[in-house]
């Protein structure tokens, strides 16, 4: 059910605020009624559909705005979801991330993934959506999802079709522009498809930008745990470099010009070791992956090169003392060491 009190991302208010101060509309008119201001605009989903409704009664007839705003939406990669996202293998995994992502965060309705013969479908629901937003709502959802993969992605994630319930508008131009197909109109549902022969089979190439964002964010969560120089320091790097596809220790002693067996020595020299830093690595990524989003304990180890997700599991427990799945229902906290018994007649 549609929480209208649910807190919002701020991202997709500001979206709103910034197309419509491209056409003239001042930033107090986008918030009137919803006792926010331009310098304080966290809100609930209630308030950003007021902002929706605001700006929609100025540019609501302007063919593809919604289209507009949705291609302007994107994942914050210093966070646990930009994490998740350009840790994918596939574009299959990045969709679904996407799909999480924005279902988590759009003000109303469900995005539902649907297999068929040779595509995978993203149907959006508005059923809980106020009627005179719906098509504002849908334009920007299924635009958002090309969006992201555009600018996270080398080669984006193409779509095959996209359709909406809503009559064409006598000008499709930025339709085509923005979605890179012609929408099929007056359809059954609101929804998008991949081609889903491919979207196994590619791998994926994270823009530059996009990858030093999220290597920054990967580097800061190190350091807070523990600051680390010297080869220790520039191992550990090179493990977070690239989530989803972390070297081995042959890849990483190329990397540094040496042998495996010298790497091993001068880690060792340094009161550490090559399986200690990967464990490090691994273990606080899990927990931003577990703690902040909710991708399943096989899709973590996945990510962090685990060939089963019961290897992954046994070196959960070792780090934190608990499953994956109890850790997370802790709210991302480990449990208490167990106290021993204390002797009869002790003080």
């Amino acid at each position: 059910m549609f929480d209208r009190e649910f807190r919002r991302s701020t991202s997709s208010v500001r979206v709103l605020i910034t197309l419509a101060g491209e056409r003239g509309m001042p930033g107090a008119d986008c918030l009137s009624g919803t006792m926010l201001s331009p310098t304080d605009i966290a809100c609930t989903a209630h308030q950003e559909l007021l902002v929706v409704r605001n700006v929609l009664e100025r540019f609501g007839a302007e063919p593809g705005f919604g289209a507009e705003a949705g291609g302007r939406a994107d994942i914050p990669l210093s966070d646990p979801w930009g994490l998740a996202l350009l840790s994918s293998r596939t574009p299959r995994d990045a969709i679904d991330v996407m799909v999480r992502y924005l279902d988590r965060t759009v003000v109303s309705g469900r995005l539902t993934v649907e297999e068929t013969v040779g595509a995978t479908r993203v149907r959006f629901d508005d059923a809980e959506s106020p009627p005179d937003l719906r098509v504002f709502l849908a334009e920007r959802i299924l635009a958002g999802i090309k969006a992201i993969g555009n600018g996270v992605f080398d080669t984006g994630i193409p779509y095959a079709r996209v359709e909406f319930r809503q009559r064409a508008p006598v000008n499709i131009g930025r339709y085509r522009e923005i979605y890179g197909v012609e929408p099929v109109f007056d359809a059954e549902a609101d929804a998008v498809s991949f081609d889903g022969r491919s979207l196994d089979l590619a791998v994926l190439k994270t823009s530059e930008p996009a990858r030093g964002t999220c290597a920054q964010f990967c580097r800061e969560l190190l350091d807070r745990h523990r600051t680390r120089s010297g080869v220790a320091g520039a191992v550990r790097e090179l493990l977070a470099r690239n989530p989803g596809d972390i070297p081995d220790q042959i890849a990483v002693a190329n990397e540094m010009f040496m042998s495996p067996r010298t790497l091993s020595r001068r880690l060792n020299e340094e009161d550490t070791s090559f399986r200690a830093l990967l464990d490090e690595v691994r273990q606080l990524l899990s927990e931003q992956l577990l703690g902040h989003t909710d991708l399943t304990t096989e899709q973590v180890a996945a990510r962090l090169g685990y060939a089963e997700a019961a290897s992954f599991i046994r070196a959960f427990r070792r780090w934190k003392g608990c499953p994956p799945q109890e850790f997370r229902l802790r709210g991302g906290r480990s449990p208490a060491p167990t106290r021993a018994p204390v002797p009869a007649g002790a003080h």
